[in-house]
């Protein structure tokens, strides 16, 4: 089995573009999507318009928290990004997202979500220490929210960071990046940022050999300043600098 992993699009129509060629082109056919595809100050439309046009016989879709909140959230109430999403969004597009799971086994072999098992707003494979630090979850802590997920591999994302994590029993869990938004902070549950350091879009190929499953992490090259500017003129600097930079000023 050979297959892509996304998440994290956030409305990036470009990075999105430029990642499902790249996959094009090595020969993948099949993909999975973990969420968080539309909440952004980029091109929320096109975006959905790109991912709803995926073969839905080789691609599948779980839902992540901004897409619920996009969803369940009065538009008045919406934060930032999910508001300035939301202005951009048909019918069509939020048909498209109640339609999404909030978790799915796929092909019996894995095992899919936004960010864990049981809730879609908690970072799984890092925490974030009292100072503002993203550091990576102790074994024991990430094992636990592990528990009862029989699949030999797990694929997370809601955190943005490329990372693989072998449990002790084998299994295991792969976050493969953000396609469309490369640093961000959040206040929750205290100040942090999260920064990959690069303006590329990230995604991950997951291929089960016989050694056991297999990843491999690829980074993509876009026009990512044409999408910094378009943060820019909507009034969104901290999205520029990430777009640009990969780090929040």
């Amino acid at each position: 089995m050979r297959f892509a992993a996304i998440a994290d699009v956030h409305g990036n129509h470009a990075a999105l573009k430029a990642v499902l060629d790249d996959i094009a082109a090595l020969g993948i056919r099949d993909i999975v999507n973990l969420g968080d595809c539309l909440s952004g100050p980029l091109q929320a439309d096109q975006a959905a318009d790109l991912l709803a046009l995926l073969d839905p016989d080789a691609s599948v879709t779980v839902r992540g928290n901004h897409d619920r909140y996009l969803l369940d959230t009065p538009s008045e109430a919406l934060g930032a990004s999910d508001a300035q999403a939301y202005g951009q969004l048909a019918f069509r597009h939020f048909d498209w997202l109640r339609k999404l799971p909030f978790s799915m086994v796929y092909r019996k072999e894995v095992f899919l979500c936004h960010a864990t098992p049981k809730d879609d707003n908690t970072y799984w494979l890092e925490k974030v220490t009292p100072e503002g630090h993203v550091v990576l979850r102790p074994l024991a802590e990430i094992e636990a929210m592990a528990e009862g997920v029989d699949q030999s591999l797990i694929l997370c994302a809601h955190s943005h960071v490329p990372r693989a994590v072998q449990l002790s029993d084998g299994r295991l869990i792969v976050n493969p990046g953000s396609v469309g938004c490369p640093a961000y902070d959040d206040d929750q549950p205290v100040y942090h940022k999260v920064e990959t350091g690069h303006a590329l879009a990230s995604y991950a190929v997951l291929e089960k050999t016989e050694k056991g499953w297999a990843p491999r992490f690829r980074n993509v090259a876009y026009d990512h300043m044409a999408m910094s500017r378009l943060a820019a003129e909507n009034g969104r600097p901290d999205w520029a600098s990430a777009l640009a930079t990969g780090r929040i000023a």
